[in-house]
């Protein structure tokens, strides 16, 4: 089995991220594996089939409960998250209860952390759900992955589990009206089958960039592999590519963070 990270549920850090600070994580999968529309060659928590779960997702009233005994532990520790981020074992849109459950953050946040931004880590598939558009428009970082717009690179890399219609991913991030972030993932090497996966060239990002023009989002965040991952073939973009294609984004007119 690869050698990745499953967190625990639903509560997990806070860890300090590169993109966001101070961040306390909500995992809404299972604690003991991984449930994801995407089986992403270089996901973190490794393969689906390496992963799968035999505990169930937890409970609203878990979440809820779990959630207001950590604020309550930081609050008293003088130590607040700056964020509070629903990331983990796989794609947090997928709980069940995935909007009373951001229904109840927000009452939370309010109440222990006011300053704290609400974040969501999400491989976009479910944002064609009203009910989970609806959800993810009250968060304050609403963040979709688009890591290209090549199809083919989508099925050798990101690995729909099911269905995948990019053309109504797309028209669904558009809907968002610039509420959303996209979230990229630029890398180098290649796939179990020896097959390249760098997308740091024009090829892909420009066809790219022209889809983040289209949905005007409020910013684009690049960033690349940071711990192992399943494919140990894959490896990361270069600091001087990452730093060119943020240029090329904030030239159209976009915000642009990038991870090294």
């Amino acid at each position: 089995m690869s050698d990745t990270v499953i967190y625990p549920s639903p509560i997990f850090g806070p860890v300090h991220s590169r993109r966001l600070g101070l961040s306390l994580g909500i995992n809404l999968m299972p604690a003991d594996g991984k449930v994801c529309t995407f089986d992403c060659i270089y996901c973190e928590c490794g393969l689906n089939a390496e992963r799968r779960p035999r505990q169930r997702r937890p409970s609203r009233e878990a979440v809820v409960t779990a959630l207001e005994a950590q604020l309550q532990k930081m609050t008293a520790e003088g130590a607040v998250p700056d964020v509070l981020t629903f990331a983990g074992n796989g794609e947090p849109t997928l709980h069940p209860d995935f909007p009373a459950i951001i229904e109840d953050t927000i009452v939370l946040r309010d109440r222990y952390c006011p300053a704290a931004r609400i974040s969501v880590l999400s491989n976009a598939t479910q944002v064609v759900r009203p009910e989970v558009h609806a959800a993810l428009m009250r968060v304050d970082n609403n963040i979709q992955k688009l890591d290209t717009i090549d199809k083919d690179y989508i099925r050798r890399v990101d690995r729909p589990t099911g269905h995948y219609d990019l053309d109504t991913i797309i028209r669904a991030l558009e809907d968002f009206r610039g509420h959303v972030i996209i979230q990229t993932m630029f890398m180098r090497g290649t796939d179990a089958d020896g097959a390249d996966v760098c997308n740091t060239s024009d090829v892909y990002v420009r066809p790219w960039l022209n889809v983040l023009q289209r949905i005007r989002p409020e910013s684009v965040m690049i960033y690349t592999v940071d711990r192992k991952t399943p494919i140990s073939s894959i490896g990361k973009a270069l600091p001087a590519e990452l730093d060119a294609i943020a240029d090329r984004v904030r030239r159209a007119g976009l915000e642009c963070s990038v991870a090294y």
